[in-house]
């Protein structure tokens, strides 16, 4: 089984974090009652940080899976796994810095961000279920191992 390929990469990222900063920027000022410069400053900077850690945290789930299963095929629960442990690291990422900025306690901030979270368990969920459908990993030609 062969592994996903370093454009279709890009491609996954750059199409997750765009859809998701389209959603999140202006749910998260209406939810949270902040002006909406504030939500796209955290939007943009977590998109940042998130695009790095989508890209490494993938690369090696994947690498991690081939080694240890001989395959990158995921299964339900396997997916649901894989969301969960994408945004507990994202979250240790981007706690600190989000707290700073708005001012508030970590822990203050930690409440917030359990809807953004959530929102983004399930989002990375639905997002990453729709792409291996839209664009599934080509099978390994048998002139591409000779």
């Amino acid at each position: 089984m062969s592994m996903r390929s370093f454009p279709d990469r890009i491609r996954h990222t750059v199409m997750f974090e765009i859809i998701g900063l389209a959603l999140v920027i202006p749910g998260g000022a209406m939810l949270f009652d902040l002006p909406a410069t504030h939500m796209g400053v955290i939007g943009v900077g977590s998109a940042t940080v998130a695009t790095l850690w989508n890209f490494v945290y993938n690369l090696g789930f994947d690498h991690a899976m081939l080694r240890f299963a001989g395959h990158t095929r995921k299964s339900l629960t396997l997916r649901v796994l894989h969301a969960l442990l994408f945004e507990g690291g994202l979250l240790v990422l981007l706690l600190p810095p989000m707290a700073w900025y708005l001012g508030l306690g970590l822990w203050e901030t930690f409440v917030m961000d359990l809807a953004i979270v959530v929102f983004y368990v399930v989002y990375a969920f639905l997002f990453n279920l729709a792409y291996d459908r839209v664009f599934p990993v080509p099978a390994r030609s048998r002139l591409a191992v000779a």
